[in-house]
């Protein structure tokens, strides 16, 4: 499908959602679960496009995947040094998780392995995982000064060294890509973030046997002689996915919807406090710990918002999710500005400069700055636009919000949305009919 046309909203959204799986989560269950050497079934696997990127990379590397269903697996390993060379190029599709990550396990490994994926991936810098990982003894060799796809993973000359190493960036994916490294090293692995990013594989680990260390902003592993698998891991529903349904809950008149089975993790609950601290009408219910990480269903209820200041502090656990929260700005009252998300430029697509070019399309309310946004809420009328979505499927989203509280819009490229929500559109139509 080439183009897709949003209306307005005539009515407000009501009703209730079962959020699709999270990815980071659902990334990691079958990434780890490939390390064991039991059988573990996993529960409402998002089977999108990055996360089946994942599969078919472990599938690649030795591990026995079986696929009940669309959203169940059993994934069963060969132990933590059971990963085999690949007969062929590893391909990571869009998915900067899967790179990321498996770069840190395949640092360990006695064969060598070359990964791929699509054009998008190809122009995302690695060097930020890649620094490290040669800091540790691995042998990594990539494009443009190794730090871009085709990137080939050479054995290293004996044994890992763990590394204690101050990242400058608060990122999950390379700290993972660390401690994985850190998983198979020889010595004390320590990362220290000058914030605390999403904590999914540190939990996970933790679940599988591994002992981890915090203090402060650091965490500390060293290598265990084995992951001790559970008969069952269930994602949680990603917090990703229900942000979209977070903000049009709260900007279209007379909405209330209640979102099932999100997970809210505290290093990725930034979006609820954001939206909360503009005034959202957000009550979370039915609290409770699915595996090692904690759910709840959240009820939203249409409010008044007014505008708000965010920056670096915040930004690990809510970065994704800047898109939809500078929609939920464009109808606040007043000015939200935000800073402190550089890192959005060499997401997908360079985000703050996408937001700025495409939603003012629809409301020309947004200034791009070096490292955030300035938006003017409530200033400006909406009006109907054909957006491009740069194949993004957060952009995408987003830009279906926008248009269901504007006067509607037209996305160009909407089908990336199978990234990480698959159903989206689907969902979206069943609520305005």
């Amino acid at each position: 499908m080439k183009k897709l046309t949003i209306n307005k909203a005539m009515r407000g959204l009501r009703g209730e959602l079962i959020i699709p799986g999270d990815k980071s989560v659902s990334h990691r269950s079958v990434m780890f679960s490939a390390l064991g050497s039991k059988p573990v079934r996993i529960k409402n696997f998002l089977p999108s496009a990055d996360c089946l990127s994942t599969v078919a990379c472990m599938k690649a590397l030795g591990a026995d995947v079986d696929i009940i269903s669309d959203t169940e697996l059993v994934v069963k390993g060969n132990g933590l040094n059971g990963l085999k060379e690949p007969a062929t190029l590893l391909d990571a599709g869009n998915s900067g998780t899967t790179l990321r990550l498996l770069m840190g396990i395949l640092s360990a490994q006695p064969f060598v392995s070359t990964f791929t994926g699509d054009a998008s991936l190809h122009k995302r810098p690695m060097g930020r995982v890649i620094k490290p990982l040669s800091m540790m003894g691995a042998k990594i060799v990539g494009r443009e000064g190794n730090k871009k796809l085709p990137i080939t993973v050479i054995p290293a000359e004996g044994c890992l060294k763990g590394i204690s190493y101050d990242s400058p960036v608060a990122s999950a994916q390379v700290k993972s890509a660390i401690l994985l490294a850190g998983l198979f090293a020889d010595g004390r692995t320590t990362v220290t973030e000058p914030y605390v990013s999403r904590n999914h594989t540190e939990l996970m680990l933790e679940a599988m046997g591994v002992k981890l260390e915090y203090a402060g902003t650091s965490v500390s592993l060293e290598a265990p002689d084995e992951l001790k698998m559970p008969e069952e891991l269930i994602v949680p529903g990603d917090i990703s996915s229900a942000a979209y349904w977070l903000v049009a809950g709260s900007i279209i008149p007379d909405s209330e919807l209640l979102l099932k089975n999100v997970g809210i993790n505290p290093t990725r609950t930034g979006i609820i406090d954001v939206l909360r601290n503009m005034g959202a009408d957000i009550t979370m219910l039915n609290e409770r710990v699915s595996g090692a990480e904690p759910v709840a269903d959240i009820l939203v209820k249409s409010a008044k918002l007014h505008g708000t200041e965010f920056g670096a502090d915040i930004m690990p656990r809510l970065i994704d999710e800047i898109p939809a929260i500078a929609v939920a700005a464009m109808f606040a009252d007043g000015d939200t500005v935000i800073t402190g998300a550089g890192e959005l430029r060499v997401k997908e697509t360079d985000r703050l400069q996408a937001i700025t070019d495409q939603y003012n399309k629809l409301m020309d309310c947004i200034e791009g700055t070096e490292d955030g946004l300035v938006i003017h809420g409530s200033g400006k009328e909406s009006v109907k636009a054909s957006c491009f979505s740069y194949d993004d499927h957060r952009m995408a989203m987003s830009i279906a919000i926008l248009g269901l509280a504007g006067a509607g819009a037209e996305i160009e490229e909407p089908d990336c949305v199978r990234i990480s929500y698959p159903d989206f559109y689907k969902e979206l139509e069943e609520l305005t009919k």
